[in-house]
C-alpha cells in the first residue's frame, strides 16, 4: 500500500485462495490490457475472456503472454465451452486447453442442457488437467432453480473436482443469484451459505450494490467474479474501506473491539 493506515481489514496475499477477484475481458487490447495491469494486477487473480471472445480475438496468445507475465491465469469463458460441447467436440475442448496451457477451465451449462452427471463427468475430466471452476444457474431469467437444487449441484460439483463453484449471474448482474433489478436473492444465498463453504464460491458481482453487499455479509476476503477491469481498483478500494459505501464497516467493528476490551 502507499501509505499507512490503521484499521484497514487484512487482505489475503497472491497467490490467493480466498478473497478472489475474478475479472472478465470483454475485448481489451494489447495495450489496454497492460495499461490495466500497471495500476491493478496485484489485485487480479484470474482473468475470463468472456463467454465466447477467445475465439474472435486477434492475436490472442500475444494477449495471453501479457498476463502470464504478470503471473495471472487466463482461461475461456464457460460460453465457450458449451458451444463445443453442444457440437459434440469435448475432445477438441481438451485438446484446445492443452494448446494454449490453460490452467483454469470453466465448465458452465447456463446456455445449453447438459444432464448433470455428463457435466460431472467433464468436471472430473477436466480436473485430472487444470483446476476447474464450475458455474451454477441459468442465463435465462425465467429459469428459477430453488435453493435446495442449488446446493445439491454445487455440492456434487465440488465432490467431481471442482475447486470453486461460479454462483451465475451474467456479465450484467440480472439473472442466477439475482432478481432482473439486480436485486440479491437473499434467501438463496443465505441458504446456499448453509451447505456450502464461501471459500469455495465465487460469487458473480458486476454490480457495486452487488459486490457491497457481499462484502458486508462475508467481508473483505470474499470471492467475486465478472468484475470489470475499469472497476478492479474501485472494488479494492472498497473492499478495505477505502469508499464510501464500506468507509464505517470496518471503524465500527474496531470501535467495537475496543468497547469489549
Amino acid at each position: 500500500m502507499n501509505f499507512q493506515l490503521n484499521s484497514i481489514p487484512a487482505r489475503t496475499a497472491k497467490p490467493r485462495v480466498n478473497g478472489l477477484t475474478m475479472i472478465m475481458d470483454k475485448g481489451l487490447g494489447l495495450r489496454g490490457v497492460r495499461d490495466f495491469l500497471s495500476v491493478s494486477a496485484a489485485y487480479a487473480d484470474i482473468v475470463k475472456l468472456g463467454f465466447g471472445t477467445a475465439f474472435v480475438t486477434n492475436n490472442l496468445i500475444g494477449k495471453m503472454e501479457i498476463y502470464r507475465e504478470f503471473d495471472i491465469p487466463v482461461y475461456f469463458g464457460g460460453t465457450l465451452f458449451e458451444a463445443f460441447i453442444v457440437r459434440g467436440q469435448f475432445e477438441d475442448y481438451l485438446n484446445l486447453v492443452k494448446e494454449y496451457n490453460l490452467q483454469y477451465v470453466e465448465v458452465s451449462d447456463g446456455s445449453i442442457t447438459i444432464p448433470h452427471a455428463d457435466k460431472c463427468r467433464y468436471i472430473e475430466q477436466l480436473a485430472k488437467h487444470v483446476t476447474v471452476l464450475s458455474e451454477v444457474g441459468s442465463k435465462d431469467a425465467e429459469h428459477i432453480i430453488p435453493p435446495y437444487k442449488w446446493i445439491e449441484l454445487m455440492r456434487a460439483e465440488l465432490q467431481a473436482g471442482s475447486s470453486y463453484v461460479i454462483a451465475e449471474a451474467r456479465e450484467a448482474g440480472n439473472v442466477g443469484i439475482y432478481r432482473g433489478t439486480g436485486e440479491v436473492r437473499e434467501g438463496l444465498v443465505q441458504e446456499i451459505l448453509t451447505q456450502i463453504p464461501a471459500e469455495q464460491i465465487i460469487w458473480e458481482a458486476p454490480q457495486k450494490a452487488q459486490q457491497l453487499y457481499f462484502l458486508e455479509l462475508l467481508g473483505a476476503n470474499v470471492n467475486l467474479g465478472n468484475i470489470a477491469p475499469s472497476e478492479l481498483i474501485a472494488l479494492e478500494a472498497m473492499r478495505i474501506g477505502l469508499r464510501g459505501d464500506t468507509f464505517y464497516l470496518y471503524l465500527n467493528k474496531n470501535k467495537e473491539a475496543k468497547q469489549k476490551i
